[in-house]
């Protein structure tokens, strides 16, 4: 990644875009970690696709909610322009969380589509995004491995 346009978005672009993370979440299933999660991706034409973490009691079969969400967008035709992502859970006492190391990886090869470095709202608790934490995927992913280095 590293070479992206950052992304920036105004305060309403932001609620709107954690609401729908949150919506999602209440879509989870999430019933071995209790631990609900919502991702929302918003795209340069405004379109925002959500996911939710879908859990199997096989454990190594989970889908976390950004990869819900970017296969949604990659089922639909969608090949770049992702703008922002919001990630939340749903655990009133959460501190803000960040897409892990796989989820960081499957966003960097949307983000590499577009040549985006898309603005990542890591959000916290149950408040309508009382506790965000606002970062570049670059900066959570640096160095990042992506289509470019099998070309």
């Amino acid at each position: 990644m590293g070479g992206g346009a950052e992304m920036s978005l105004d305060a309403a672009q932001e609620r709107a875009l954690i609401a729908a993370a949150f919506a999602a979440a209440e879509q989870a299933y999430a019933p071995y970690s209790d631990y609900p999660v919502g991702a929302a991706l918003l795209f340069d034409d405004g379109a925002v696709i959500t996911g939710c973490n879908v859990e199997n009691a096989s454990y190594g079969l989970a889908l976390c909610a950004e990869t819900v969400a970017v296969a949604k967008a990659l089922s639909e035709g969608r090949r770049g322009g992702l703008r922002a992502v919001a990630v939340v859970g749903l655990k009133a006492d959460a501190e803000p969380i960040t897409p892990c190391g796989r989820c960081r990886q499957v966003l960097n090869e949307v983000a590499a589509l577009g040549g985006t470095d898309p603005l990542v709202l890591c959000v916290g608790g149950k408040g309508l995004g009382d506790d965000v934490r606002r970062v570049t995927l670059s900066a959570l992913l640096p160095h990042a491995f992506g289509p470019g280095h099998l070309a």
